[in-house]
């Protein structure tokens, strides 16, 4: 399989290239871009797994949800330049339903298919929850609901004010795991893999490959976000379809495949990092940072989403916080999780 993904980047890369330059059809470029972003988010992957044996499954999760959504802020910031600002919000919602309802049900189902009963931090998970309720439902209802009695100027006002706190507490977050209570909660993980393992990489070449991986998805990206319209087109796909399915997918392709992959070697503490951590990142840093970026733009982006798009949202918290909270996982819990994940995407197909 890596030696497909190595192929798929060897060949996709020049070929976004040639495309780009020799005006290929936006069907094609479309294609060829999507699969070159998730051949590369492959990369990210390998290299994040090979830090986090090395540093731990916090460390390891954080870095993997940190690179893993630099894809995504890079699609959105090119997007925000676009003026596609429908575009950006609704990839904001698709990455929040994907990481909590594709990832972990995917994480919780193909790990509970190997192992019937896995577990995971349960300190944690409570502490996730309360952020979680936080970010999507306190931070991104609010900003909606003051809009309705406000003209645009004080929404985006309102909007940048919610951002700088949400960054704030993010960071404090991030402090408070990983400095003043590194280690308080320590969670061993019962009938986890015991044996040492090797990384596949060395910290210097994985942190190298990350950063490569990087700038490699920042080209193929923009060339992906200039096929959005005339693909959504031809297809008759909703700017808000694309945005929650297509761009939520390939923008975080990194952490789908090691979530995954962690959750299939019963290592639910990276697992449940990955997909539940990359949300709060989406949610509490990435979503106001862009806010902010895009107030350099000629379109500014407030932080007010659609009914559905908030009402799927607050679903999905709710509905991970419910399965989630007890610290233990099982394929139930997580094809739950999926079907949950299905309806909303056949909702926003329709729509």
């Amino acid at each position: 399989m890596n030696r497909i993904f190595t192929s798929l980047v060897m060949l996709g890369v020049p070929l976004t290239v040639a495309g780009s330059l020799l005006h290929w059809s936006s069907i094609s470029m479309f294609i060829i871009c999507s699969v070159t972003v998730i051949a590369i988010s492959s990369f990210m992957g390998r290299a994040t797994e090979s830090i986090a044996i090395v540093s731990g499954p916090r460390i390891g999760g954080l870095l993997n949800a940190t690179f893993g959504n630099a894809v995504e802020l890079i699609i959105s910031i090119f997007a925000l330049k676009a003026g596609l600002i429908g575009v950006v919000l609704a990839s904001l919602t698709g990455s929040v339903l994907g990481n909590l309802l594709l990832v972990g049900g995917l994480s919780f189902f193909l790990g509970g298919l190997k192992f019937k009963r896995q577990k995971f931090s349960i300190h944690d998970a409570r502490h996730n929850s309360g952020l979680l309720v936080f970010a999507v439902i306190v931070a991104f209802v609010i900003p909606e609901i003051f809009s309705m009695s406000m003209n645009e100027t004080k929404t985006l006002q309102l909007s940048v004010g919610i951002s700088v706190i949400m960054i704030v507490l993010y960071l404090a977050g991030l402090f408070l795991k990983l400095v003043t209570h590194r280690g308080v909660y320590a969670h061993s993980e019962e009938g986890s893999v015991t044996e040492h393992e090797e990384p596949e990489w060395s910290k210097k070449k994985a942190l190298t490959i990350l950063v490569l991986a990087t700038l490699a998805v920042a080209y193929v990206s923009e060339s992906l976000v200039h096929t959005f319209e005339a693909v959504g087109e031809q297809f008759g796909w909703s700017e808000l379809f694309i945005g929650v399915i297509i761009v939520a997918i390939v923008g975080n392709a990194a952490e789908h495949s090691s979530a995954i992959l962690m959750a299939m070697k019963n290592k639910m503490d990276v697992a449940v990092e990955i997909a539940i951590g990359s949300t709060l990142q989406i949610a509490m840093f990435v979503a106001p940072l862009l806010v902010i970026i895009s107030l350099f733009m000629p379109t500014a982006m407030p932080l007010v989403f659609t009914v559905p798009e908030l009402v799927a949202m607050a679903t999905a918290v709710l509905l991970t916080i419910s399965v989630s909270s007890d610290g233990e996982s099982n394929w139930f819990e997580g094809l739950t999780l999926l079907a949950a994940y299905l309806i909303m995407g056949i909702g926003f197909y329709l729509l």
